[in-house]
């Protein structure tokens, strides 16, 4: 086992000193060493209560014959981040968590590792660090918070940023503001739509790295609590099987992945996060593979902020293996890969069929294609992203006049003030990953365009990227970014959207662009501390916006 290293052979003996300073007795050195690595955070609703899930866990390893270690991690709750400095420091954490992570297991070798992450970065940065450990390894999220209920209306937290636009026009009072703020998030977990945080968290459950329901099951539950348990016991068998994540993380059981992203229509931020585990686990997935998946693989469900249907509907109805075992009735999953508790056809044996209204059937889909659409052009040479399937019809093919902001407060000023009107296209850049730095999300300008009546005829573009609750049509990942010289940063005249054919162009003259091209392009920002250094490190969105090699 590797953790002999510190507890085998006379020469270990200050190691096994130490360990029993911790209280670990003699019969507890033969037994296997298992991380517990949790995210547990006072103040992130989906972290808040990770602390219980982690005593389910080591109750599990306990049960199983196993001895839990636990640490912590950091975690950006986006929802406090939002709108201010502290949201670029959101995506940037994911490398951190991922090294911090490196550190802890190499500096103190333990057997296995149970992750207990819940929201967006945090997912991501786990799966990158048991990619690059590769001891065997198992997940178990907090899962979602309930849905709100606002003026006898459930609602997720996606709907408190409509409601401002809402509030600005005067179609709604304080009163309702203030219903909003005590109703629309009424439990812990992540937020209740299908928003980045469940997202990656089902896709953790479609690549295999977590057990059934790990996605979907409520985070107030006792079956929550129960498969903590059974978590715990599982990474034991994993740990004498010898099952290591990189035996899970195959090009299979990423391609499986991305057909679960299609058919749920997942948040857009699951490109860049799968893009960089697949760069950790040496695996060959680009942005051309995922809009192969895109076109050929129907969206099943459609979730809140798409409509008003929320995770726990998914998992009433059978969750994420559900949408599974349907889709492998059309060829789009692999059965025969390996996951964390048998092979992917042997988990979906169990599953439930398709009910036909909240997960659809192949022969009844939302769409025929995925919920998520890659697109390029002039305009995006190196691809760009949009969950289509939070895009209202007339805007699928949207020619506009562009309305140009150097970052996302004044676009929020000028929507929020009557100053965008029907037919605009608001183009927000220098937000990309270095030009952000760190590429933020913009909840606010999408959901101020909704609230104020105007996703059916104002798109929004962006070198940043959006919230998973975002709606409408919202194209971000625009790369080249403008702070690398990219087309966005030069934009002006009228811009053509045609998502159905995957093109994002600038429809603007040679001549023109030439001058423009002239005057360049904005000074780097003055920057400091981490955010200095990782603008120097990190790469474009369309390779995941990892650090370089």
């Amino acid at each position: 086992m590797r953790s002999d290293l510190i507890k085998k052979g006379v020469e270990k003996t200050p190691h096994r000193a130490v360990l029993k300073s911790l209280g670990v007795i003699d019969s507890e050195m033969n037994k296997p060493f298992i991380a517990v690595v949790c995210a547990a955070s006072d103040y992130v609703p989906g972290h808040q209560h990770l602390h219980e899930i982690s005593r389910y866990v080591k109750d599990g390893i306990r049960n199983a014959g196993g001895v839990p270690f636990e640490f912590f991690t950091i975690g950006v709750c986006d929802g406090l981040a939002m709108n201010h400095k502290g949201m670029r420091y959101s995506l940037a954490s994911r490398e951190l968590i991922a090294d911090s992570i490196e550190v802890m297991l190499t500096a103190h070798p333990l057997d296995g590792v149970v992750f207990i992450p819940n929201c967006d970065k945090i997912v991501p940065g786990m799966v990158m660090a048991a990619a690059r450990m590769n001891l065997p390894s198992i997940f178990v999220s907090g899962g979602p918070m309930l849905p709100g209920c606002v003026q006898n209306k459930r609602v997720g937290y996606s709907e408190i940023y409509e409601a401002i636009g809402q509030y600005s026009n005067g179609e709604i009072g304080d009163d309702v503001i203030k219903d909003y703020e005590d109703n629309a998030c009424p439990s812990c977990g992540s937020c209740s739509g299908m928003y980045t945080a469940n997202s990656m968290n089902c896709l953790n459950e479609s690549i295999g790295m977590s057990l059934p329901f790990g996605g979907t099951e409520p985070a107030v539950t006792s079956a929550r609590r129960r498969i903590a348990k059974e978590t715990g016991e599982r990474v034991v068998e994993l740990v004498k099987q010898n099952i290591r994540p990189l035996d899970i993380l195959t090009k299979k059981n990423m391609e499986n992945a991305l057909a679960v992203e299609m058919a749920i229509g997942a948040s857009s931020n699951t490109v860049l996060h799968l893009l960089a585990i697949a760069h950790e686990a040496k695996v060959d997935i680009s942005l051309d593979d995922i809009d192969q998946m895109s076109r050929k693989t129907p969206q099943l469900a459609k979730l809140n902020p798409a409509s008003s249907v929320f995770i726990t509907d998914l998992n009433a109805v059978g969750g994420i293996q559900t949408v599974i075992k349907e889709l492998a009735k059309g060829g789009h999953i692999h059965e025969d890969v390996l996951t964390v508790s048998g092979t992917q056809g042997d988990r979906i044996k169990a599953a439930r069929e398709a009910d036909g209204e909240i997960i659809h059937k192949l022969d009844n889909p939302f769409r025929q294609d995925g919920g998520i659409a890659i697109l390029s052009g002039n305009l995006a040479v190196n691809g760009s992203v949009v969950k289509q399937g939070a895009v209202k019809p007339e805007m699928m093919d949207f020619t506009g006049t562009a309305r140009v902001f150097d970052g996302e407060q004044p676009a929020c000023d000028a929507i929020l003030g009557g100053e965008i009107k029907a037919g605009d296209v608001v183009v927000i850049r220098y937000e990309g990953p270095k030009g952000g730095p760190g590429m933020p999300e913009m909840l606010a300008p999408t959901a101020a365009i909704v609230g104020k009546g105007l996703d059916g005829n104002v798109a929004l573009i962006t070198d940043g990227r959006f919230s998973g609750a975002s709606r409408g049509a919202a194209i971000g990942h625009v790369s080249p970014e403008a702070a690398e010289g990219g087309l966005i940063a030069f934009v002006g005249d009228k811009i053509h959207i045609d998502i159905p054919n995957r093109s994002l162009t600038l429809l603007v003259d040679d001549a023109v662009l030439e001058e423009r091209k002239k005057k360049g392009i904005l000074p780097p920002k003055e920057l400091d501390g981490y955010l200095k250094r990782y603008a120097k490190l990190v790469t474009s969105s369309n390779t995941g916006a990892v650090f370089e090699d």
